[in-house]
Order: C-alpha cells, then sequence, then structure tokens
C-alpha cells in the first residue's frame, strides 16, 4: 500500500471510529447508531442559517417529499434576508418556518435535528461546532474552515461529538464527475500527474469601507459573531466582506478554488502536498477598497511528483481555457476536461474520444448558487444523517482539499513558498505557522473551542 492510500486509509477509519460508524468502506450508519440519533423513517427538522446568495440551493431539496424534511427556521443577523426568503420558499413549501435572528435560539431548541450553515466564512467553522454541541448534524457550505487551525478543530468535533458533517462541495455529487473520476482512477488517461484548476471572473470595482452607521435590521454583533469585533464600515456585510481582509474572508482561493482544487485532488488521488509556491497579487483596479489578491498562479507539489496548478483571474473574465471554471487532467496516456456540466476525454494526440453531459443546470461563475448537483448533494446529506447514504464529502476528507486553500492563501500572506509535512499538514516555514491560526473576538472563544 502505498504512503497516501495507507494515510487515507488511516484518516477514514479514524473518523469512521469517532462517528460509530459500521466499516471504513461506507459511511453508512448501523441500525442501532442510527436509531440513537432519529428514529428510523422520521422526519428531519432542519434550520438553515445564513440566508444570503446559496440560499437558492436548498429550495429543491427541502421541498422534495423523498428527503422527508421540514423547514423549522430560517436564521440570519439581516432581518430583511429573513423576510425575503420566507417568501422564496412560499413558493416550494406549503408552511411558515419560525423567522429567528438569533443564532443561538436556533442551536438551543432540541427539536432540530440538522443546521445548514451558509452564514459567512468566518462563522462556517465556530457555528459547526456550535451547531454539534447542541447534537445537530451539519451542512457546512465552503470553505468548511478559514485556517488550517479550523481544519482540525472541525474533524476532531465530528469524533468528539458523533455527528455527520458534510461540505458544500456539490461536485462530489455529479454524476459526470464521479463517473470521468472512475475512468482516470481505472487508467483512461494512463497514468494521472498534472491538474490544471481554474477560476475566472469579471467581478467590477469594490468601494472603500467608510465608518457607517449599521444598516436597518441588522444585528452586527451576531453577524461578526466569532470575529474580532470592530465599528460597522459601509458595504460589508453584504457580500464585500469577501475582500475586505482576513477577520471574516477567505479570499478566492476559499471562496471559489475549494471546488476545482477539490476535484483536482480527487482525479489525482492525493493528499496533502508536500509543497506551494504562489504568485498572487491585485492587478486590477488598484486603487479601490479591494484588500486581498485578485489574481493567483498556485502550484502545489504532491508525492511521486504529481502537481496540481490554480490559475485564478477574480477580475479578467477572460476564458484561458473555454471556459469559466473547470480543471484540466493530464495522464500518461490522454488528457480529461471537466467543469460543472460535461467532461471531455482525449487520447494522448489530441483526439476527442468521449464527451458526456450532466444534462442538468449548476451555477457557474454568477453570484448566486444552486442546481442539480446542489440539490443531490444536500439530499446525500439527508440521506446520510439517516443511515441510508454514503457521504459524497464527509468533512475528514473535504478538509484536506481545504488545506490547499489555506496553504496559498498563507504563501500570499508572507510572499513566499515552503514546503508542507504531508503526514500532519504542519508548515516548515515560522512566517507561516503564525498563520496556523487567527484572532478570535475572546468573549465567543469558549462557544466552539474543544
Amino acid at each position: 500500500m502505498s504512503k497516501n492510500n495507507s494515510r487515507r486509509s488511516f484518516v477514514k477509519k479514524s473518523t469512521l471510529a469517532g462517528l460509530g460508524l459500521a466499516s471504513a468502506s461506507s459511511m453508512s450508519m448501523s441500525a442501532k447508531s442510527y436509531n440513537s440519533i432519529v428514529g428510523a423513517n422520521d422526519r428531519l427538522h432542519v434550520a438553515v442559517a445564513g440566508l444570503g446568495r446559496r440560499l437558492g440551493a436548498f429550495y429543491a431539496p427541502i421541498a422534495h417529499k423523498k428527503s422527508n424534511v421540514k423547514l423549522v427556521y430560517l436564521c440570519d443577523a439581516m432581518q430583511s434576508q429573513m423576510t425575503k426568503a420566507a417568501s422564496n420558499f412560499e413558493k416550494h413549501i406549503d408552511y411558515a418556518p419560525k423567522l429567528e435572528q438569533d443564532i443561538f435560539k436556533v442551536l438551543d431548541d432540541d427539536k432540530v435535528d440538522v443546521l445548514i450553515n451558509a452564514m459567512p466564512d468566518h462563522w462556517h467553522t465556530p457555528g459547526a461546532i456550535m451547531a454539534m454541541k447542541t447534537g445537530k448534524h451539519v451542512y457546512v457550505e465552503k470553505p468548511s474552515s478559514c485556517t488550517m487551525e479550523e481544519n482540525e478543530l472541525l474533524v476532531e468535533a465530528t469524533k468528539k461529538y458523533g455527528k455527520i458533517v458534510q461540505m458544500g462541495n456539490q461536485q462530489r455529487s455529479s454524476a459526470h464527475t464521479q463517473q470521468v473520476i472512475q475512468k482516470i482512477h481505472d487508467g483512461a488517461i494512463g497514468q494521472a500527474y498534472k491538474a490544471l484548476a481554474f477560476y475566472n471572473n469579471g467581478r467590477g470595482k469594490v468601494p472603500h469601507q467608510k465608518q457607517a452607521p449599521v444598516p436597518n435590521g441588522l444585528n452586527w454583533n451576531n453577524w461578526q459573531g466569532p470575529a474580532v469585533h470592530r465599528e460597522y464600515t459601509s458595504e460589508t456585510w453584504n457580500y464585500n466582506w469577501h475582500w475586505y481582509g482576513w477577520n471574516y474572508g477567505t479570499a478566492e482561493m476559499g471562496n471559489n478554488a475549494t471546488h476545482e482544487l477539490d476535484v483536482a485532488r480527487w482525479a489525482l488521488n492525493v493528499d496533502l502536498p508536500q509543497r506551494v509556491e504562489v504568485d498572487a497579487s491585485k492587478k486590477h483596479f488598484i486603487d479601490d477598497g479591494w484588500e486581498m489578491y485578485d489574481t493567483m498562479m498556485a502550484k502545489f507539489t504532491f508525492e511521486e511528483n504529481k502537481q496540481i496548478e490554480w490559475d485564478g483571474k477574480s477580475r479578467n473574465a477572460y476564458n484561458t481555457y473555454g471556459s469559466g471554471r473547470g480543471v484540466i487532467i493530464y495522464g500518461t496516456e490522454g488528457t480529461v476536461f471537466v467543469n460543472r456540466g460535461h467532461y471531455k476525454l482525449f487520447d494522448r494526440k489530441g483526439k476527442l474520444i468521449e464527451e458526456v453531459s450532466s444534462g442538468g443546470q449548476e451555477g457557474g461563475v454568477a453570484l448566486g448558487g444552486g442546481g442539480d448537483m446542489s440539490t443531490i448533494h444536500v439530499m446525500n446529506f439527508f440521506e446520510a444523517v439517516r443511515g441510508n447514504e454514503s457521504l459524497q464529502a464527509p468533512i475528514d476528507d473535504a478538509n484536506i482539499s481545504m488545506a490547499m486553500v489555506h496553504y496559498a492563501n498563507v504563501a500570499s500572506r508572507i510572499d513566499e513558498g515552503f514546503d508542507i509535512d504531508s503526514t500532519n499538514g504542519t508548515m516548515f516555514n515560522r512566517e507561516a505557522m503564525k498563520l496556523w491560526g487567527k484572532p478570535y473576538e475572546e468573549s465567543w472563544k469558549s462557544k466552539f473551542m474543544m
């Protein structure tokens, strides 16, 4: 058994043991384990926290009869978001969920079985852990963590509290992606040795932050939550927090690269990298309020000299590779192109051998979310909670992909590449290790730190 496969087996077995699951080959729970959580065939009671642009991903799976769930709460720090979400859900369900601005009232309700955590990035790991502490399973949107420390905390929490946690890397539930990944693993392009993941978008100019009154209806204290608290600045709460420093966001690596890097790692069948190098900077609207890189080239080196490259252009929409986002996988005998809509398999001479389309719809680079893959992914999570299906993206594996996001962000912040201990994830660089974790609001740390 190779070192990679040995480590992967160990990680999965450890997590399965912590969750009390039946075997290392399946995320299905035994009948006894399942009955201790929720009676067989019982309806799951669901709360959705964070009602912004990803809300569209949850209409269909919550409303679907097969899901057998009831939406109990819609929760958001902004009052208008709740009102809007309730209005939208009226088109999909024939009952009215409760609207609750205080996330702690939702978490304290022991009737809630599942939290869908679609709050801003800084809430993902802390919110998921808080939910598990109160007995809830969690579907956590990407990025599941903001730092390597949070990566570890989240996986440890699933073991400690015995809960099912899935990340919203929905392409793991894409039938055509699953099909072509299996073909790659079966040798359809020989030995896969390199993957190029990419994303480009035409994001525009971002306003500079200015101190301003808290918008009507926004609970700014709860919105900030575990992040270090500060006075409100204009343009922050409604999406631009992504680009206003590291207190709330994870830049484009966490915002979008999460997806394609995950597919690339899946295709190459690798775990943690051994080295990361980046070239990242702000190239557009130099004098605007965007505080992070908007352009990044990153390179990750793995065992057996396998490589993953990332080409991210947040504010240049030129389709370098013929699509707004996707992954190209190179093998000794051919090449695969795969994105959210289809895959193409080529032989070594570049001849198209096979093309398969999903026939469905899934959000691409436009703001907003939802589509076939998201629906299937959320429904897979519901069935995993019941013990009927294997998770497509168990958090212990998803967070290995998340590590690539964090390494690239850290390298960009210290402006230096570094080697990595692929057995435990630590970075062989003192400045990099200073960014292993992040500061939190002190009064909140006890709510989620274990």
